[in-house]
């Protein structure tokens, strides 16, 4: 209960007031600038990102790579302004950060090692604000390769999942957390090391998926080992809050 009431009393993050929303059509390319873009995580703490300026194309195929506590997750924690950092981040050459957060992020959809499921229906899981219909809900599933796990479920679309999906197994859940993905049509996909804990089967469908459903998509894969992003176009390479390489897998 103390922990919960403490909670209560954190500031909420700045720029839910923020009125200003972006046109209904952004974004349609998914490109990514960086300008002399820095981030600390509170007020007095370090620098974990240093005047990162880089570009992404919409569409690019990015790797990064980098020891741990070099830079990478604070990359991506900058992108989804979580804290807004300093200096200039756009998206199709808008500036995030002079918008509605909500709106901000919704361009942005994550796949993380662990998949993250809610007690309650396979529909909602998939569909938390009911936008879908149950074709669009049926085509992502088969997808990922889920039509015949679905077809044999009691009450399909209407099974209920436990608390974290535990009545499903871990390849599962990963693969209906990646069929939300595909429904969001997100213009930018951030894969933060998602088949780190599948068997060999699930990791190969996670990839085909990547391959084949997401090549118009700009996709962002953080790697803790080098095969995952050996087929990216370019490769994103920190150190200690700066970028040491931005070039193709081969050149670094």
């Amino acid at each position: 209960v103390e922990r919960i009431i403490t909670y209560t009393r954190l500031d909420s993050e700045p720029g839910y007031e923020v009125k200003r929303l972006p046109r209904e059509d952004w974004p349609n390319e998914g490109s990514i600038t960086f300008r002399d873009v820095s981030l600390i995580y509170y007020p007095g703490g370090p620098q974990v990102l240093k005047n990162i300026n880089l570009s992404i194309k919409g569409g690019e195929k990015i790797g990064v790579a980098g020891r741990t506590g070099a830079g990478k997750s604070s990359f991506v924690a900058a992108l989804l302004r979580m804290p807004d950092a300093d200096g200039e981040i756009m998206i199709d050459n808008v500036p995030i950060n002079e918008m509605n957060i909500q709106e901000a992020r919704r361009c942005i959809s994550v796949l993380g090692q662990n998949p993250v499921l809610f007690s309650g229906s396979l529909r909602s899981n998939l569909d938390v604000l009911e936008h879908y219909q149950d074709a669009d809900l049926l085509q992502a599933l088969e997808d990922v390769q889920l039509k015949d796990f679905v077809e044999n479920l009691k009450g399909q679309l209407e099974h209920e999942l436990m608390e974290n999906g535990a009545n499903v197994s871990v390849g599962e859940r990963q693969l209906i957390c990646l069929a939300r993905v595909l429904l969001q049509k997100s213009r930018i996909i951030i894969l933060d090391e998602p088949t780190a804990h599948v068997d060999p089967e699930t990791e190969q469908t996670i990839w085909k998926v990547v391959r084949d459903k997401l090549k118009d998509f700009t996709v962002i894969t953080i790697a803790h080992r080098l095969n995952t992003i050996r087929d990216c176009e370019k490769i994103l390479v920190f150190k200690d809050g700066e970028v040491d390489g931005f070039d193709k897998f081969e050149s670094l």
